[in-house]
Parts: structure tokens; C-alpha cells; sequence
């Protein structure tokens, strides 16, 4: 079977938690949060959870424990704490805990961001994976960085990664 049958069979309505991870944002600043969770639901999917965190390596953990136990959520998507500032904790919290790595996730969006931005785009740690039968998804945290990963992406293949995921 072929990535068409398997698209074919994906569902089309898959359950997300969105978690911003920023030290400077707040429900009301949070432009990423808010646009992927309208984006999500626009396009037919539920946004079962969402949360705003510091960049503290507890909270990521503790939250990511907690949507772990939560079996109706299929993707993860973090947003924020994946830059090259010593307070950017999101991509070494996250890494050691995945079971399988996406790696085409990070290289696709990073050749996008090379394409919309040029050479700024070699700062960028995308991360893709799997923990638990979930997706896991840590973009940037720029308003135009998840606008190119949902867009491009993430909404083109949601629900074929949440399938195979959970496989």
C-alpha cells in the first residue's frame, strides 16, 4: 500500500494539543498559539488542549506527561523554545523523550524557511517524532514560522502522520 492508500484511510479530524513555550508571551500576546489552534479547528481538527509555559525544562516535562496520558490527543504541537538562546530549552527536553524521530519534518521545514528567507533558516531546530503512539511537533515560535509549517506541512499531513503514529 502506498502513501495515497494510506492518506486515503488517515482520518480526517485528529485531536491536538497546542503548547506555546516562551518566557516573553502571555495568553493575550500568544499571536502562534492563537493561530494554530484557530488553523486547527478551521480545517476540521480539535484542540483538546492548550497551554502557555516559561521555558523551564519541569514544565515541558510535566505537561508533555500529562498529555501523554490523555489517549484521545494524536499530535503535540510546540511552539517557541527552539532557538539558539541558552533559554531555549524546548529541543533538549523533548528530544531524549521521543521513540522514533521525524527527521524529514525538520530538513522539510527548514528548506521552506530557506526558500521564504534564506540563509537565517540554518538557526532553525524544527523537530519532529513520536512518543507514545503521538505526534510530536516543535516549531519556532515566529507568527511566520508557523503559519510556513502548518500550511506546508503539518495540515497537509496531519492526519496520515497521526495514523501512522498510532499504528
Amino acid at each position: 500500500m502506498g502513501h495515497i492508500d494510506h492518506k486515503a484511510q488517515s482520518p480526517t479530524t485528529v485531536k491536538c494539543a497546542v503548547i506555546t513555550v516562551s518566557d516573553s508571551r502571555t495568553e493575550d500576546t500568544d499571536e502562534s498559539g492563537r493561530y494554530l489552534t484557530s488553523t486547527l479547528m478551521e480545517n476540521g481538527h480539535i484542540v483538546g488542549y492548550y497551554r502557555l509555559l516559561k521555558n523551564d525544562v519541569k514544565a515541558i516535562i510535566n505537561t508533555l506527561n500529562e498529555i501523554l496520558i490523555d489517549a484521545t490527543l494524536q499530535v503535540v504541537i510546540f511552539s517557541g523554545g527552539t532557538g539558539l538562546s541558552h533559554r531555549d530549552l524546548t529541543v533538549e527536553t523533548v528530544t531524549p523523550l521521543l521513540e522514533k524521530q521525524m527527521p524529514g519534518f525538520g530538513e522539510l521545514f527548514r528548506l521552506l524557511t530557506w526558500e521564504s528567507i534564506g540563509t537565517p533558516s540554518i538557526m532553525s531546530r524544527a523537530l519532529g517524532g513520536v512518543i507514545k503512539g503521538k505526534v510530536i511537533l516543535c516549531l519556532p515560535g515566529s507568527l511566520n514560522a508557523v503559519k510556513l509549517a502548518a500550511e506546508k506541512i503539518i495540515l497537509p499531513e496531519i492526519g496520515h502522520m497521526a495514523r501512522e503514529a498510532g499504528r
